[in-house]
């Protein structure tokens, strides 16, 4: 098995990788590029990204380890959602999310020195019709401005919000963990 690096800031990606019970450390390299062409279709942008943040790690990698990156991003119609700017932002986000059903997308990459593996996992979300008052109770106490869509979904606003999800819980959390298991199965 190849030393695993998690390339991610992300607390949550930390703690479901670390779920796994699998050894791994955090390395961040400052800076990466994540823009993406404007014409990119919505479904295709998370693994896009990935991609742009494990070239990043390619000259780095020494034979023996393998880097993760990850991006999710949030899907309504044709919009994505990044993470919320300010308090009105975030209001606005959970406004469209509210009463309705979107996606969320994470794209992962699986690089090594001689092998890459992409792949991206999707989940549908469908949100109860949220009140004003629980919106600004949300932002006001859980502050997700450094959350894809303007919340976490195993906080407070996942808890009363959310009627309905088809697919990884752990995806909408940031990080599909079932199947990059699967993948580092068959990488190893």
């Amino acid at each position: 098995m190849k030393r695993l690096i998690l390339a991610s800031n992300s607390p949550r990606r930390r703690e479901l990788l670390g779920g796994l019970g699998l050894p791994f450390e955090v390395r961040v390299l400052q800076d990466i590029d994540e823009s993406y062409p404007e014409d990119l279709p919505v479904d295709q942008v998370a693994l896009y990204i990935s991609g742009k943040k494990a070239d990043a790690y390619r000259a780095s990698l020494a034979p023996d380890e393998l880097v993760i990156t990850a991006d999710t991003v949030v899907i309504v119609g044709e919009e994505i959602l990044g993470k919320p700017v300010d308090a009105a932002d975030a209001a606005r986000m959970l406004r469209l999310i509210s009463g309705r059903t979107h996606q969320v997308t994470t794209g992962v990459c699986m690089l090594t020195t001689t092998t890459e593996r992409h792949f991206a996992v999707t989940t549908d979300v469908t949100f109860k019709p949220l009140s004003d008052d629980e919106i600004q109770y949300y932002i006001t106490h859980f502050q997700p401005f450094d959350k894809a869509g303007a919340y976490g979904i195993q906080e407070w606003i996942g808890y009363v919000g959310v009627t309905c999800l088809k697919g990884s819980y752990y995806n909408v959390m940031g990080l599909p963990v079932q199947r990059i298991y699967e993948t580092l199965r068959q990488m190893d």
